[in-house]
């Protein structure tokens, strides 16, 4: 993704400040989301025609999830591990989210678009993230190049 296309969506050109607003933004959106499942699991259920219960369990992890991803994001300069596991966790949900909706669940209109638009806003996270690291990680080496051996 190029440095034009993340600093127009992220307002900055600023890569530290893209990768904490791309967490933040996504700290916000899984933590409503989880905060709705666990609100009104039974309601959201019969309407994506999702099991109430796992609807619940997804909504806790996803609330958890949210905090420590928003966590993440407070961080002046988020630490690349930390990030490297968001963007994968965000990966595995995307792709698990979709072999769910193919194998498992057996989901309403309204679920069977909710759950790939789900999907794609978490994979669309994980390749925001993704970038703005690396871009972080190259202004970086650019302002503290590897010493040179001999």
């Amino acid at each position: 993704m190029s440095a034009t296309l993340l600093a127009g969506i992220s307002r900055t050109t600023e890569p530290q400040t893209m990768l904490r607003r791309f967490l933040a933004l996504d700290a916000v959106t899984t933590g409503v989301n989880g905060l709705a499942y666990v609100a009104a699991s039974g309601p959201l259920g019969r309407l994506l025609g999702v099991d109430d219960t796992l609807l619940l369990g997804l909504g806790v992890f996803l609330a958890l999830y949210g905090a420590g991803v928003g966590f993440l994001a407070t961080c002046r300069q988020p630490p690349p591990l930390p990030v490297k596991v968001v963007v994968e966790v965000n990966l595995l949900w995307a792709v698990v989210s979709i072999a769910a909706l193919a194998l498992w669940l057996d989901p309403t209109t309204v679920g069977a678009v909710w759950i790939p638009v789900q999907a794609l806003t978490v994979a669309g996270f994980a390749v925001l993230q993704w970038s703005a690291l690396r871009a972080a990680a190259t202004v970086d080496l650019g302002r503290n190049p590897l010493p040179r051996t001999r």
